[in-house]
Order: structure tokens, then C-alpha cells, then sequence
């Protein structure tokens, strides 16, 4: 694996650290920073190890909208329990992106240059759901959940047998992720209407094409 000291980072790379820091090197903890941590690192090809960089990239973008989303619906959320759910929930969407940033440094890649626009289009989105009104902010948060679970499992799937690294990282996300999903319905969500539901896996498709690639 190339030092993280030889990369050159662009002026894009350095916007992305200043939005979400990227680890030059790795922490001092970094046996237990993330799950799956204590499994070996796999044996994979250059190939197979960009394929797999690839994965993680999507899912590492994933991540930073997902507390985008959340950010900008607790920002206009008028019930002050659902705000701290919410929050709550971008704090964990957060650690999530630490543990794809760490598999992403151990792969010697990087995260998508594009993370600024996820970000904020996340955030726009979120602020428009709740304006919608809590129940369907948290209608969204469950359909937001359904579908993000249902990409993980299809990336969990494609993952060599033996990158437990990468398995352990998304099966974590996996649970907490449904975890949530429960937890808003639970709290009152509103069911999204199906036209609604296909517009959200259309633009979780477009961000996953372009992240994986930019």
C-alpha cells in the first residue's frame, strides 16, 4: 500500500478533508477503530482491490448524505424529540463514514471528489422534508433507510469472500441503518407514496454511479 504521504491531494481533495477529515495515517487505535478491524487484511489483486475501493467510495458518499439528510431535517423539525432523534442519528451516520473513510485509507483510495454536492443536495433535500412535517420527515427517514439497506446488501453480496474488513464494516451499517428505519416508524412515520419512493431510488442510483467513478 502507497504512504499516505506521497499522495498529491487537489484543491477539490482539500475541500473534502475540510468537510469530512480524511486520515493521513493511521490512528493509534486502529485495531479497534472500526468492526472487523482484528480480521486479516484480504489477499486481492490490483484489480479486485479497486473494485472493492469502489464499493466503499459509494458507500462512504452514502454516508455523507445520510447526516446531511438528517442535519436539514432536524434543522426545521418542530418537535423537539423527533430534532434529538434525528440528530442522533446523524452522529451515528457520521461514525459510519469514519469507518468507511479508515477502509477506504487501507485500500490506498480515496473518497468521491463530489462529497461537497452530496452534502449539500442531502441537506437541501432533508430541510424539504421537514418542512413537510415530522411524520413525513420520519416517513422519509424509514423509506431513506429501506432503500440504503437494500444497497448494502447488494454491496455486502459483491464483496470477495474473504475481505472480512470491508463484510464486518457494511453488515455493522447494515443493522444500524434498519435500526433506524424501525426506530421512525416506530415514532409515527408516514408511508411515502410509491411515486415518491421511485424518484429517491433514482437519485440513490445516480449518486452511486458517479461516486463510484469521480
Amino acid at each position: 500500500m502507497t504512504v499516505a504521504s506521497s499522495r498529491r491531494y487537489t484543491v477539490i481533495d482539500r475541500l473534502l478533508i475540510r468537510l469530512h477529515p480524511f486520515p493521513a495515517s493511521p490512528p493509534n487505535n486502529a485495531a479497534t477503530s472500526f468492526p472487523g478491524a482484528q480480521e486479516p487484511e484480504a489477499l486481492m489483486d490490483q484489480v479486485t482491490r479497486r473494485q472493492v475501493a469502489d464499493l466503499i467510495r459509494v458507500d462512504h458518499a452514502g454516508e455523507i448524505a445520510a447526516q446531511a439528510l438528517y442535519r436539514g431535517q432536524a434543522l426545521v423539525a418542530r418537535d423537539e424529540a423527533i430534532r434529538t432523534h434525528l440528530l442522533t442519528a446523524a452522529q451515528e451516520e457520521s461514525v459510519h463514514l469514519q469507518w468507511c473513510s479508515m477502509r477506504l485509507y487501507e485500500l490506498d483510495d480515496r473518497p468521491s471528489r463530489l462529497a461537497p454536492f452530496w452534502y449539500a443536495g442531502a441537506f437541501a433535500i432533508g430541510s424539504l422534508a421537514g418542512i413537510a412535517g415530522d411524520r413525513i420527515s420520519l416517513g422519509f427517514v424509514e423509506e431513506t433507510e429501506r432503500q440504503v439497506g437494500r444497497h448494502l446488501r447488494d454491496h455486502i453480496d459483491r464483496l470477495p469472500a474473504n475481505d472480512l474488513r470491508s463484510r464486518r464494516i457494511l453488515e455493522s451499517m447494515e443493522n444500524d441503518e434498519a435500526r433506524h428505519g424501525q426506530e421512525a416508524h416506530e415514532a409515527g412515520g408516514l408511508p411515502l407514496p410509491k411515486i415518491l419512493k421511485r424518484l429517491m431510488w433514482a437519485v440513490s442510483g445516480v449518486m452511486k454511479f458517479a461516486a463510484a467513478r469521480v
